[in-house]
């Protein structure tokens, strides 16, 4: 505990970059739910741009409206 899942649009990141993606994320997650690093475990899963609405945003963002702790502000 905790396992954070990451959906974003496809990107191509170094090793370097995930490195502290996971460094910073998992930094932040022991500083603020109290936990030890090796509780914790982080996955990237990119989405295409044309999946988003059905694959993250319907059943994830709007269909779980109370779980946010932050909600989207899509730009047009």
């Amino acid at each position: 505990m905790p396992h954070v899942t990451i959906q974003h649009f496809p990107l191509d990141l170094a090793p370097e970059q995930r490195r502290r993606l996971a460094d910073a994320l998992t930094a932040l997650l022991v500083e603020q739910l109290g936990t030890y690093p090796g509780a914790v475990s982080i996955a990237l899963e990119p989405v295409q741009p044309a999946d988003w609405a059905g694959t993250v945003y319907e059943p994830r963002i709007a269909g779980r409206s109370e779980l946010l702790i932050k909600t989207p502000e899509y730009r047009s």
